[in-house]
This record gives C-alpha cells, sequence and structure tokens, in this order.
C-alpha cells in the first residue's frame, strides 16, 4: 500500500516538471532607437533567436525618447518579467537599471554601453571599426588634406567610434578635421546630415577644400553624400566612408562613386548572440565577459557584392 503511494506520488511530481521546464520566459527589449536600420535588425535577430526558445518577447519602442526607457525598466521590473534586454546608454537609464536590479532581473544590453548593472553588453568592436574606417580615409588622401567628421556622442558604441577616428586623424599632421558634426536623429540622421553638409559645401565651394567624409554610422554618410551630388561635386572624388553597410549604404558603394567603404557590422548576429547570453544566465551560468563582440567586415566595392543582403 505505501509503496504504491510513494509510487502514485512520483508520478505526479514527474508529471508537474515538464511544466515547468516549459514555461515561456519572459524577455522584455527595450530601445528608443527602433526607428535605426541596425536596432530593426538587432531586434529582428533577437526575436528570431527567441521565437526558436518559445520566449514571450514583448518589444518597447520609446520612440526617441530615452527618458521613457527608465519608467519602461521600472514597469519591466514590476511584472517581474524573467530578463531585460536594452539597446540605450546605460547611464542615462540607471534608476531603470536599479530598479530590475532590485527586483532581482538580469539586465543585458544589446549595442549598448558596458555598465556594471548590466550582466553584459553584446556588440561590434566599435574601436576596431573606427580604426578600420579612418585609417582607411588616411590612405586614400596619402595623409594629406581636410576631413568631415558626422558624429554621436551621446550613444556610447558611436561616441566609442569617434574617440578612435579622433586619435587616427590627430596622429597625421597634414590631416585637418574641418568640422565635427552632431546630426538630429530623429529620422535616422539623414535628412539633417545632408543639410549641414550642404551647408558647409556652400562656406567651402573650392575644388579641393573637402577631401573626405568620414561618418561614424550610415545615415550621415548617405545624407552627405546626396548633398555632394545635388552640389555638382560628386567629380571633386570626395571620399566617403561611414560604418554599419546598411543596404543604402553598400548600394552607394556597389555605385562606385564618392561612397567607398563602410564596415559590415552582424545585426542579427548582436540579436541572436544577445538571446544566447540571456539564455546561458537563465540556465544558471555566470558569464564572465562584461563585452562580447561580434566579428565585423570592412566593405568596399570590392566585395560589397559577396555579402549576404
Amino acid at each position: 500500500m505505501k509503496k504504491n503511494l510513494f509510487k502514485s506520488m512520483a508520478v505526479a511530481l514527474l508529471m508537474t516538471l515538464p511544466l515547468a521546464g516549459f514555461a515561456a520566459s519572459k524577455v522584455t527589449v527595450i530601445t528608443p532607437y527602433l526607428a535605426q536600420p541596425g536596432t530593426q535588425f538587432y531586434v529582428e535577430g533577437f526575436e528570431q533567436a527567441a521565437e526558436s526558445r518559445d520566449w514571450d518577447v514583448n518589444i518597447i519602442d520609446t520612440q526617441g525618447d530615452v527618458a521613457a526607457v527608465i519608467s519602461r525598466l521600472e514597469d519591466a521590473a514590476a511584472q517581474k518579467v524573467d530578463a531585460i534586454v536594452i539597446n540605450v546608454d546605460p547611464a542615462q537609464v540607471g534608476a531603470g537599471l536599479a530598479a530590475a536590479k532590485e527586483a532581482g532581473i538580469p539586465v543585458f544590453g544589446m549595442d549598448s554601453g558596458a555598465d556594471p548593472l548590466l550582466v553584459t553588453n553584446v556588440t561590434s568592436n566599435g574601436y576596431a571599426m573606427a580604426a578600420q574606417t579612418s585609417a582607411y580615409v588616411v590612405n586614400r588622401l596619402n595623409g594629406t588634406g581636410k576631413v568631415v567628421m558626422f558624429v554621436f556622442d551621446a550613444f556610447p558604441p558611436v561616441q566609442a567610434r569617434g574617440v578612435i577616428a579622433d586619435a587616427v586623424f590627430g596622429n597625421h599632421p597634414d590631416i585637418e578635421v574641418l568640422e565635427r558634426i552632431t546630426p538630429d536623429v530623429a529620422d535616422g540622421g539623414i535628412a539633417d546630415s545632408r543639410a549641414q553638409m550642404e551647408a558647409l559645401l556652400a562656406a567651402n565651394p573650392d575644388k579641393g577644400s573637402i577631401q573626405a567624409v568620414w561618418a561614424a554610422w550610415d545615415q550621415p554618410a548617405l545624407g552627405a553624400l546626396q548633398a555632394i551630388e545635388d552640389a555638382g561635386r560628386a567629380d571633386e572624388g570626395i571620399v566617403i566612408v561611414g560604418m554599419d553597410a546598411n543596404p543604402q549604404a553598400r548600394e552607394a558603394i556597389a555605385a562606385g562613386g564618392n561612397f567607398e567603404a563602410s564596415m559590415a557590422q552582424d545585426f542579427k548576429g548582436i540579436g541572436s548572440t544577445t538571446a544566447d547570453a540571456v539564455e546561458r544566465v537563465l540556465n544558471g551560468e555566470t558569464l564572465r565577459e562584461q563585452v562580447i563582440y561580434v566579428p565585423t567586415q570592412l566593405v568596399t566595392s570590392s566585395n560589397v557584392n559577396d555579402l549576404d543582403k
């Protein structure tokens, strides 16, 4: 009788284990930058990876409002989700990260910035990318010329790119940074970059007065390209270099005009690698890496058509 009772209890316990084991993990992804193509690809890669794990994923876009990320983090903490992923400067949302920590919820950066309140940040190596693209500009100019820079210091991954480009250009005494522009990124950065480049071209009308444009991401490079072409100055050989190798940039590079190079980030790979990191932590692993880098590739006319679209 007692033996049968224990057997029945064991069977009942085993029947409950699969239900607990297969309960869908709830993960909230929060970003103010979903208008950016790169962020869209991160999120797509994360969602695809999450789907294969049967996670319940909630994507929250604060539409450029960084401050709103704090309240969304606090909401996710109150909802007791299993994990949170952010694509925003963690230094600007510290109160929300603190709320998540107090609730015992791990927070991951997806091309964010390193921070003690994050488990890890999954990103491309912005230092290496900026070094390659700025060195490309220096080499194309044979170490002499005036360069326009488009930067965005408010977002750590992009800010780091500008720092390295500053150092590379500063290491060449005959390279002059004519202007260091921070465009309005409300629409991704193309429109305002175009307008600012138009003004700069008008202020420097002579052929050879601008030799290159270095942009910390592709949208300003594309805006500068439009301005140069519309001003009838495409034949001056102004070298344009961007970063991210988004579809528009690849088309421009393939066309063989002023836009000569960009860096291909594995955006979907960043998303899927972030999902891997989340899974590892949810399974009880302690991550040692404060930053996890996903490989990148320099894109020029020689290899642009070989890349996966």
